[in-house]
């Protein structure tokens, strides 16, 4: 029996306002994309990193950049010079910062989860910014334990991240449900210990089409679906 629901911090609990930073930075260069198109090939984007290139989005992005840009322009059927849009991007992102928020309906969502019995914590690759990102969007208070990799030592997928979240909730493998949004990391990592899990893709199986795990949930309010609740405040942002 599920007792404890752990997550994934970004484009789980929370994502970036990066969509209408980036339609303005496209917009320097007379170009024009709508936000549900940039949305788009920035999930396009991110799943081509996960799969092909593993841990490389949760390092200093001053790193992949260009090379993200590229891919990212490319999924928007752009030819741009790439070092001149990330200059762009950088210059725009003084005035339009790119921040964390939290998504839609997601303290609701926790806080229902928990009405529902369920403890519920955290198991993140990041770094040291990811108490701020908590506790920004007042995340922190709903979790019960917060692991973090810049914290612990231990990245996803090594099941070493997931024993000790485990041992520090006193809670076993079958009694707990991951929740993330890279395969690679998310569910390889959570079922090397023999936990459950579920993955969030927000396109169905777009972006992810190589795969065949199942199931694949759109976001976290679809997680009490799951768990075979209704939760009141369906729909609600």
């Amino acid at each position: 029996m599920i007792r404890y629901l752990w997550f994934d911090l970004g484009y789980t609990l929370v994502r970036l306002n990066r969509e209408e930073v980036y339609q303005k930075t496209l917009e320097v260069f007379e170009v024009y994309r709508s936000q549900e198109e940039i949305a788009i090939a920035y999930h396009v984007t991110d799943k081509l990193f996960m799969r092909e290139y593993q841990g490389v989005l949760g390092k200093d992005s001053r790193a992949y950049m260009p090379w993200y840009v590229g891919t990212l322009n490319y999924h928007l059927r752009l030819s741009l010079p790439i070092e001149e849009v990330v200059q762009a991007h950088r210059t725009l992102a003084i005035d339009y910062p790119i921040r964390w928020k939290a998504c839609d309906g997601v303290k609701d969502t926790l806080r229902e989860l928990r009405g529902h019995g369920y403890r519920i914590g955290l198991i993140s690759n990041w770094d040291e910014t990811a108490r701020t990102v908590l506790a920004d969007n007042d995340l922190d208070v709903e979790l019960d334990d917060i692991i973090i990799s810049s914290e612990v030592g231990l990245e996803k997928p090594d099941p070493g991240i997931f024993r000790l979240a485990l041992e520090r909730a006193g809670v076993s493998p079958h009694q707990s449900l991951y929740i993330g949004d890279n395969y690679y990391d998310d569910v390889i990592g959570s079922r090397k210990v023999g936990m459950h899990c579920l993955l969030i893709n927000p396109y169905g199986t777009y972006g992810v089409e190589e795969l065949t795990y199942r199931p694949i949930i759109n976001g976290i309010q679809e997680v009490a679906a799951y768990l075979g609740h209704t939760l009141s405040h369906a729909g609600m942002n």
